[in-house]
């Protein structure tokens, strides 16, 4: 059975915790509509393999913005 990656880990490839749920979120969500996935887990859930996604680095997050107007 694969942990989760630790969240040290997970936060030095976003810019903060929000940052961090939001593109887990979305990536589970593409996950669910059938997008494939870029690692092998042993787990079918998509936060989970998006999480392990984003930890190793096969997801990156990318700032579209700054700041809320």
């Amino acid at each position: 059975m694969m942990k989760q990656p630790p969240l040290e880990l997970l936060r030095d490839k976003v810019d903060s915790r929000y940052s961090l749920v939001v593109t887990a979120a979305k990536r589970a969500r593409q996950l669910l509509e059938g997008a494939p996935r870029l690692v092998e887990v042993d787990s079918n859930k998509p936060v989970t393999i998006a999480l392990q996604e984003l930890a190793q680095d096969k997801l990156v997050f990318e700032r579209t913005r700054t700041g809320i107007k």
